[in-house]
């Protein structure tokens, strides 16, 4: 995956173009024919790339394979050449280059596209709903003296900036389940974990976000497993899901893999409390910080 540019542009077009070839009834080597009387240097082996999501295409390489496939709609021939020129544009984490793990990046450019997230947390908070002074304090506990206070800083701000998402139009719908351990795990002080608790129950209110508690009582569920998401992004292409832990963040997108994640997620949404039932247990949480 790109770290630097938009992962779901570059995939939205080569789907879309892949598409178009099949629908002109054209083989690769049929298109490669045709798009080799063309400006360039095209092959088998590019067009493969491309269809594939390994390269990154030009947008006078698109109006280029446009041309080949017979694509003469104005409205559609603007809408691909606008989308690669906007597939290679640098995303916003790029300011924070040395301050993020490379193996986050893949995910920050699939956030600005998704439409929908699932994610079950057994532990923390998830990321895009932590305040700054929870987010600080997870990352002096997991890695202690790992870096400076600037580059902490720097880290603690780049998440703060990666929750523009659940504020961006059209609404990202999110739905986070976390096991009733987050709530008591105290991490930092106890007025940490007030504030973050009281986030939460915020957050709760937003129409585009659902957040539900795996109640110690529910005893052994699908969240033994530990934490996973699942994001949906834009047709065609297919969920995605991703899971982290000591190793780094692991990507999945073989689809029996992510569709039993689904079933497993539709699981934890079943046993877990209802959002009202939740959000009485985080307000009950933020007592036991008074």
């Amino acid at each position: 995956m790109e770290i630097g540019t938009s992962v779901v542009r570059r995939w939205q077009l080569a789907a879309s173009l892949k598409g178009l070839r099949e629908s002109a009834d054209l083989t690769q080597e049929a298109a490669v024919e045709r798009l080799a009387l063309l400006p360039g240097r095209w092959s088998r082996s590019k067009l493969s790339r491309i269809e594939n999501r390994e390269h990154n295409i030009k947008p006078r390489e698109v109006e280029q394979m446009l041309d080949a496939y017979g694509v003469t709609d104005a409205q559609l021939r603007d809408g691909l050449v606008e989308l690669a020129a906007a597939s290679s544009e640098p995303g916003w984490w790029t300011g924070f280059a040395n301050a993020l793990p490379q193996d986050i990046k893949p995910l920050l450019s699939m956030e600005d596209s998704l439409v929908q997230l699932r994610s079950f947390q057994p532990q923390l908070v998830n990321g895009l709903l932590q305040t700054a002074e929870y987010a600080r304090a997870v990352m002096l506990a997991a890695d202690p003296g790992a870096c400076s206070e600037e580059e902490l800083e720097r880290k603690v701000a780049a998440r703060m900036i990666r929750q523009h998402v659940l504020q961006r139009k059209p609404a990202l719908n999110a739905h986070f389940i976390y096991d009733q351990a987050v709530l008591d795990h105290v991490i930092g002080e106890p007025e940490v974990m007030r504030g973050q608790l009281r986030k939460l129950l915020s957050m709760a209110e937003h129409p585009n976000i659902s957040i539900q508690i795996l109640s110690r009582d529910v005893g052994g569920s699908p969240g033994l497993e530990g934490p996973f998401s699942i994001l949906t992004l834009p047709a065609p292409m297919p969920d995605i899901g991703y899971t982290e832990g000591p190793a780094g963040m692991f990507y999945v997108e073989d689809r029996e893999h992510v569709r039993a994640w689904t079933l497993k997620f539709g699981i934890l949404t079943e046993r877990a409390l209802s959002q009202a039932e939740s959000r009485d247990a985080i307000a009950d949480a933020v007592k036991l910080y008074a």
